[in-house]
């Protein structure tokens, strides 16, 4: 295991000149805000290495120097927490990346199928998974656990190698590059405190909630990020809506709500979610934030996203890719209510031609699905 800058140095400087690396993170953070990185494991076509972070005085800056080479594909597999990762750390994003769990929806393996999963399709071997909850911030670790976590980059090498090779034969490289740009965005783990909202579910009904919950669920945000604990820590999310909907104006009213812990509301935290109410209060009326359209769908659109719902298994099974990657449900509600105004991904690009477009005409009436010899199958009409 890599304990110095020296020799994560030698080890990148080797993976620098390899076409592609493999890499995986194991962290902990379910009693912290940010992730607390453990280990980094890391293979080229002739070198596998695990690093380990936490050791006395080791300096991270090779590895992300090495992340954002433009030279070396990155291969990970569930790309996005090993990302958030590097991103909080190293200010980066790790460019160009290849996720083989969007690469296998591609190349019809299923709906986000798991690491094991794929190693068992493909190379036929199994991973012993009973080092998966593995504390991994204690010291020293097994062989058995180095092992473990070794295995997760020396199999992806073989994984990436014949994914790569099934969607260069099938003409599918580019169908990945939408899904691997959402991966290399900023926004995608940089969301501002003032859009944390976003992330609940809309359970209310009035505007003047809706600035409540933002407001409070922004301050939580903050506090949850500069205390590094995680946000149901600060408040859980079921008190953010009772407070949106009661809209407790002083220590006393917060005092009444259910969700709140009684003395809470004497608290710096309650004066801050008081003094966070009493400020979206303050917002004019006409400044107030507007509630999301819940947009009536017409009559037979139900229905309609049903049928879109057999279109897209049939045209996923045969063309050998996960219905997922294609389309989800509020895409399929969206072209039943707005047929070809509806701005979702499935009337875009490679989507749109290999089930966009036959969506539309099955909504228009010029498709039909009818079933023959056991099976169900499009027609035109």
């Amino acid at each position: 295991m890599i304990v110095t800058t020296a020799d994560l140095a030698a080890a990148c400087e080797k993976l620098a000149s390899a076409p592609y690396m493999t890499i995986d993170t194991e962290f902990l953070r379910e009693t912290t805000f940010w992730p607390q990185l453990c280990l980094i494991q890391m293979a080229g076509p002739d070198l596998a290495v695990i690093v380990d972070p936490l050791a006395d005085g080791i300096d991270l800056a090779p590895f992300f120097e090495l992340m954002a080479n433009p030279d070396v594909i990155k291969v990970f597999h569930a790309a996005r927490q090993d990302i958030e990762i590097i991103y909080n750390l190293g200010n980066l994003i790790p460019h160009p990346i290849f996720d083989t769990q969007v690469a296998a929806m591609v190349c019809g393996f299923g709906d986000s199928v798991s690491y094991d999963q794929l190693v068992s399709r493909i190379k036929g071997e199994h991973i012993d998974k009973s080092s998966r909850f593995t504390d991994w911030s204690r010291r020293p670790l097994s062989e058995k656990q180095l092992d473990y976590a070794l295995a997760d980059v020396t199999h992806l090498r073989d994984v990436y190698l014949t994914l790569k090779e099934q969607l260069e034969r099938e003409g599918r490289t580019l169908w990945l590059s939408d899904e691997m740009a959402v991966l290399e965005a900023k926004e995608t783990y940089d969301l501002h405190p003032d859009d944390a909202w976003q992330r609940l579910k809309m359970r209310l009904k009035k505007p003047i909630e809706l600035a409540v919950l933002q407001k409070v669920a922004a301050w939580r945000e903050r506090e949850a990020r500069s205390r590094n604990v995680p946000r149901g820590r600060i408040i859980k999310d079921d008190g953010l809506y009772e407070i949106a909907q009661q809209q407790p104006k002083d220590a006393e009213a917060l005092s009444r709500l259910r969700t709140i812990p009684k003395g809470w509301e004497r608290s710096s935290s309650g004066a801050a979610v008081i003094e966070a109410v009493n400020a979206a209060l303050a917002i004019p009326k006409n400044e107030m934030p507007r509630l999301p359209k819940q947009q009536q769908s017409p009559e037979g659109a139900a229905a309609a996203s049903e049928l879109l719902k057999v279109l897209l298994k049939l045209i996923a099974e045969k063309q050998g890719v996960a219905a997922k990657i294609i389309a989800n449900s509020d895409d399929l509600e969206r072209i039943a209510a707005e047929g070809d105004n509806a701005e979702v991904e499935a009337l875009k690009g490679w989507r749109r031609e290999l089930f966009g477009e036959t969506a539309l005409k099955l909504i228009k009436g010029e498709v039909a699905l009818r079933f023959v010899d056991r099976k169900i199958e499009a027609v035109e009409l």
